[in-house]
């Protein structure tokens, strides 16, 4: 795996790149794509940062790991290739804007067009082999993806970090909420949704008031 990343997040992350444990996951990353098919494509591992240059981010939204079925995953975090049928978190996920905001159903669900606006659809992993949910966690991915949030929090000023279920709340241990909004609710996945944990929570709204508080464009959620 050859590292190609905005040089926005280059500068930033340089460090990481050099360490011992990403010569590692490199390694692994490049036999596993060359013995399985894996997702996303290798030119798509880093497209959430380069989607979003480090000078527009306003929102830091955390995903665990790449959709494993074919055709799905295109290198952001809940996003779906064009022309997809949505996950059942999508559909969660766009049933709450349709609630908070007002805005009708999307057709698509590939969210480059919220990357665009300055949020970082960030999964935890960021390679999954095929039909194997999971496969590629444990082997470094998480160490770095720490490493981005807990630069974020550092570096940046008065980001929103969106941090949905167990998995992504414990992530708030990385960031300075002194300095960050951070909201927090359950997972969009319909164990979690269906038992009262995700519907209600209106973090589109809420993350559109902080943007409006500090002076920053709101993200058009549509």
């Amino acid at each position: 795996m050859i590292v190609r990343i905005d040089p926005s997040w280059n500068s930033l992350l340089h460090h990481e790149f050099e360490k011992p444990y990403f010569e590692s996951l490199t390694d692994f990353v490049k036999k596993e794509y060359s013995e399985h098919t894996c997702y996303p494509k290798g030119k798509e591992i880093f497209a959430a940062f380069d989607q979003c240059p480090v000078a527009q981010l306003k929102v830091v939204l955390l995903g665990q790991d790449p959709y494993h079925g074919e055709g799905q995953a295109n290198g952001l975090s809940f996003s779906v290739r064009e022309g997809v049928a949505h996950p059942p978190s999508l559909v969660n996920i766009f049933k709450e804007i349709q609630e908070d905001l007002q805005l009708p159903y999307p057709e698509s669900g590939d969210l480059s067009r919220w990357a665009r606006q300055g949020v970082l659809l960030l999964n935890a992993t960021l390679t999954v082999r095929a039909n194997k949910a999971g496969s590629h966690q444990g082997q470094g991915w998480e160490t770095f993806t720490d490493a981005v949030i807990k630069a974020i929090s550092d570096h940046g000023e008065h980001i929103v970090f969106l941090l949905w279920g167990g998995f992504a709340k414990k992530k708030i241990e990385l960031i300075d909420t002194q300095k960050h909004c951070v909201l927090t609710s359950g997972h969009p996945s319909p164990l979690s949704a269906n038992r009262g944990y995700w519907f209600g929570n209106r973090h589109f709204s809420k993350t559109n008031e902080y943007l409006t508080s500090i002076g920053r464009e709101n993200i058009d959620w549509r």
